[in-house]
């Protein structure tokens, strides 16, 4: 199992605003837009770093406060239940095509792991 992406994400009531500063003035590139979240990346770098602007977390769901992406979400599953820690939302398979789950850090961060289709 690797880790393959991790990315901030930013609750906000209107994501539509994130464009001035995240985009013109940081010069990043949106590389998702669905309307309540906006991802935007560093495309001149090895790691292109991200961060989300979102108003919800998709399908009802609270916003995370980080997503990360992995290459087996079976594996983290299997791995969190095993540790006892409750899933909060999934593992569901999102009509725009990721599979993923919400568990609690030890601090109480709403993460999200994800695996694309």
């Amino acid at each position: 199992m690797a880790v393959k992406r991790i990315v901030t994400n930013i609750a906000a009531t209107r994501v539509d605003i994130a464009r001035n500063f995240y985009a013109d003035v940081l010069g990043l590139e949106v590389v998702m837009d669905l309307g309540w979240i906006i991802t935007f990346a560093a495309r001149d770098t090895n790691s292109d770093p991200q961060i989300s602007i979102a108003s919800e977390g998709g399908s009802g769901t609270s916003v995370p406060d980080i997503s990360v992406e992995v290459d087996d979400l079976d594996e983290i599953y299997e791995r969190a239940t095993a540790a006892g820690l409750p899933i909060e939302y999934g593992p569901a398979r999102e009509p725009w095509g990721v599979t993923r789950l919400y568990v609690r850090d030890p601090f109480g961060r709403l993460v999200n792991v994800l695996a694309h289709h």
